[in-house]
């Protein structure tokens, strides 16, 4: 007697889950022993006593050669026998022409064609202030530390303010019986301030809003098989639900007990648990796509938190962090702050191996997550990689490989997993994502005995962005995509027998990378 169906469909996602581990245990040894290369080539080129130049905004660009930063086409400067290169965790010290024409805190880096002295400007991540700012992601995940930086700096003393920020008006089509079609403007924008308290202590103040409680109204946008979260006390289905209008609202403080060992704490209200990688719309990767992935609710939802303490710890590219944080799901008032709880809890370990990595696993606790279903409870598991390479002046290149499981009190196990791309070439950008995800008939709001099924979704999104504006302060690009889905006949009955696809014509409006010419606005 053959096995019943949902025992061999366990079984294939067992497999399936011990292939994408093994291929995340292969990449990770990989991807340390490029860390090794990469280590002991250092090494015989400072045996050698060869002159090297480096980049002050990208201390991690080294070569034998003068020429221009591949990351963000500045200059390169000599580094002198003297200094100390900093290490991917260090202080990053970027500097730019001091007035008097002395070197600040000893350094002697010289420019390469004025040989003008250079003062000495730390950045470093809000959270922490050992990371690099361009190691930050939201709450207190990690991007890789080649990842560009999208904002505007400004500069108060030695106090740092950097903005994000995004917006997408655009019309959306999307097909099948639960499809709609509408003209929307997704968007957000992020403040991140950080005040030194000394040399070895820091404190951090993050503020992230969105308007989409205006420009989306209650109900969300149209995205086809997206679920999660409610709307006049029914859950949504084929809609991603608006954010609040605070998304985070944190206090952070960080402690450098030795150059390769600190420590930070982070309050949120709202805010950020240490679960899951980088939520969707801090990633390089998925930047310029408008919609949330249909798996948000399997990977990076618990973004928007009312009520969340972080505690980590912090050795050179290694970090173990742990929260307490609510587990309940923010209600339909966009406005309100909603009722801190305190009742869930999850722990994240993080790990850039080299600068273009950034890996990390994390497990959760979430108690009653749905306010349609208080006695409901979750157990929530991710692994992610994100690649970042910087391919030349003006040229980067982002992947990332997520998979989440949710262990729901009524429903058991359920996978998913994304993988996404993005190129960006100048004014010119290609990105990508694919999407599996199994999602219960109860989850996308069935009838009848649907509701106990679970049924495989998957869904291909394709775009292209032009921007017509592009390094000079804001960049704004013509973008369109296609979104194709596939689904089991079963859902037919819902969803009609044609095939689903979206499609929309969108701007893209964002800060431009941020460049070192800033710094020097930044100051005067």
């Amino acid at each position: 007697m053959p096995p019943p169906a949902n025992d061999r469909r366990r079984y294939s996602t067992r497999l399936m889950l011990k292939k994408i581990l093994i291929l995340v245990l292969i990449t990770t040894i990989h991807s340390a022993l490029l860390a090794q290369t990469a280590t002991l080539q250092l090494t015989e080129n400072t045996a050698t006593e060869r002159q090297q130049y480096t980049c002050v905004m990208h201390p991690e660009v080294v070569q034998d050669h003068p020429g221009k930063c591949p990351k963000c086409g500045m200059e390169l400067v000599a580094v002198t026998k003297e200094e100390k290169r900093p290490t991917p965790n260090a202080q990053m010290p970027h500097s730019m022409h001091h007035r008097d024409g002395h070197a600040a805190e000893g350094h002697t880096v010289h420019h390469g064609h004025e040989g003008h002295a250079m003062h000495e400007m730390k950045m470093q991540s809000s959270v922490n202030l050992t990371d690099p700012m361009t190691r930050e992601g939201s709450g207190t995940s990690w991007l890789p530390d080649s990842s560009p930086m999208y904002g505007r700096m400004f500069m108060f003393g030695d106090d740092m303010l950097m903005l994000h920020g995004a917006i997408f008006p655009r019309y959306t089509n999307v097909s099948t019986r639960r499809g709609d079609d509408r003209i929307d403007a997704p968007n957000w924008i992020m403040g991140m301030f950080s005040h030194p308290l000394g040399d070895n202590a820091q404190l951090g103040v993050r503020l992230m809003m969105s308007l989409d409680p205006l420009t989306e109204g209650g109900r969300g946008y149209p995205l086809l098989f997206q679920s999660g979260e409610t709307w006049h006390d029914q859950p949504l289905h084929d809609r991603q639900h608006p954010h609040d209008l605070f998304s985070e609202l944190s206090l952070s403080y960080s402690q450098k007990f030795t150059e390769d060992f600190s420590g930070y704490i982070y309050f949120g209200y709202p805010g950020e648990p240490a679960l899951g990688p980088p939520t969707f719309m801090h990633r390089i990767s998925a930047m310029d796509d408008p919609d949330a992935p249909i798996g948000h609710h399997w990977q990076d939802s618990s973004h928007v938190t009312f009520g969340v303490a972080t505690a980590g710890l912090v050795w050179r590219t290694i970090k173990i962090e742990g929260s307490v944080f609510t587990g309940r799901e923010p209600d339909e008032d966009r406005y309100d702050f909603d009722r801190g709880r305190f009742d869930s809890a999850s722990g994240r370990v993080s790990w850039n191996p080299t600068p273009d990595l950034a890996l990390q696993f994390s497990h959760g606790y979430l108690k009653s997550p749905e306010a349609l279903e208080p006695t409901a409870k979750r157990h929530r598991t991710t692994a992610s990689i994100i690649y970042n390479k910087a391919l030349g002046h003006d040229t980067n290149w982002a992947t990332t490989f997520v998979w989440g499981q949710n262990d729901d009190t009524h429903e058991g196990k359920t996978q998913s997993f994304l993988l996404e791309s993005d190129y960006q070439r100048g004014r010119n950008t290609f990105y990508t994502r694919l999407e599996y995800v199994e999602k219960s008939g109860h989850e996308l709001v069935l009838r009848g005995s649907d509701q106990e099924k679970i049924f495989p979704i998957f869904a291909a999104s394709f775009g292209y962005v032009h921007d017509f504006t592009h390094g000079d302060g804001l960049d704004v690009g013509l973008g369109a995509q296609f979104t194709i889905d596939d689904r089991p006949d079963d859902l037919s009955r819902y969803y009609g027998d044609d095939v689903g696809y979206g499609f929309q014509v969108f701007l893209r409006i964002r800060p431009s990378i941020h460049q070192h010419h800033e710094m020097d606005q930044a100051m005067k």
